[in-house]
């Protein structure tokens, strides 16, 4: 039985969010919402900045047993609550086991690799108002080579008898903070990623995404704060257009307003 919490979720429907909101879930965690709109730059806000100093989503303040204690950066949230809640390590291992380490190792691969490289040609392909070819290859090929070590890891550890799993043979937060980002595939790579071109490629990629997309602790946790909709809006050309002009337009004005206050 999960413990009884009281944990204050800062969270938007993004991959760092989503994969917050699903971990909680996972843990069966009693957690209240609070939805920052990133359009707004709600996150540039004096009263957020004292929850995370760099302005961003996700973070938490877990008030269990009167504590107030603040987390920011995905991966730092989802090891302190693991940590503090995962007693049994139903997503994780104990603590300074080989396994641990590796699920270590393969978080701060996803942050410093796959959630950057991603951001990066999400911006140039999707939102930047003059498209650079050279910007645009460069981000997308580091993210499918990104995709092509994850393809090579799994298929190992298939091979190997450890399942479809990143670590140790069980479904971990390894693998729930690499689904975040990968589960958004094509809002990177386009359209075809979906067709018989690109998710093709990465067969046991694709394999594993339809798994973890199918617990319901995802399927919850990525409708918070707000329903998933990319998806839905990439099966068609019109669709496609509509979601990348909303979300361009609040990417632009958070940038604009970066560049004023830092030029």
């Amino acid at each position: 039985m999960a413990p009884r919490t009281e944990i204050d979720l800062y969270t938007a429907g993004t991959p760092n969010g989503q994969k917050i909101n699903c971990t909680l879930e996972e843990l069966g965690l009693n957690y209240t919402v609070h939805k920052i709109d990133i359009a707004k730059n709600v996150q540039k806000e004096e009263w957020f900045l004292k929850i995370n100093p760099n302005g961003r989503i996700p973070a938490i303040v877990d008030k269990t047993a009167g504590k107030n204690k603040r987390i920011f950066e995905g991966a730092s949230i989802m090891l302190y609550l693991c940590a503090k809640y995962d007693l049994d390590c139903t997503i994780s291992f104990p603590y300074d086991s080989d396994e641990y380490w590796e699920v270590v190792e393969w978080l701060v691969w996803m942050q410093s690799g796959i959630g950057p490289m991603q951001g990066q040609a999400n911006h140039f392909y999707r939102y930047a108002p003059k498209k650079i070819d050279y910007a645009i290859d460069r981000y997308q090929t580091e993210t499918r080579r990104l995709y092509s070590v994850l393809e090579d890891r799994l298929t190992a550890q298939e091979s190997s008898g450890q399942g479809l799993w990143l670590v140790g043979g069980k479904y971990t937060i390894a693998d729930l903070c690499c689904f975040s980002w990968v589960n958004w595939a094509e809002w990177a790579l386009g359209r075809k990623w979906n067709g018989e071109g690109e998710k093709k490629t990465f067969p046991g990629v694709e394999k594993w995404l339809n798994t973890i997309n199918g617990r319901p602790a995802i399927q919850k946790g990525c409708n918070i704060p707000d329903n998933f909709e990319m998806k839905e809006a990439m099966k068609t050309e019109e669709g496609e257009a509509e979601y990348a002009k909303h979300h361009s337009n609040w990417v632009m004005k958070g940038q604009e307003a970066d560049q004023e206050k830092h030029k």
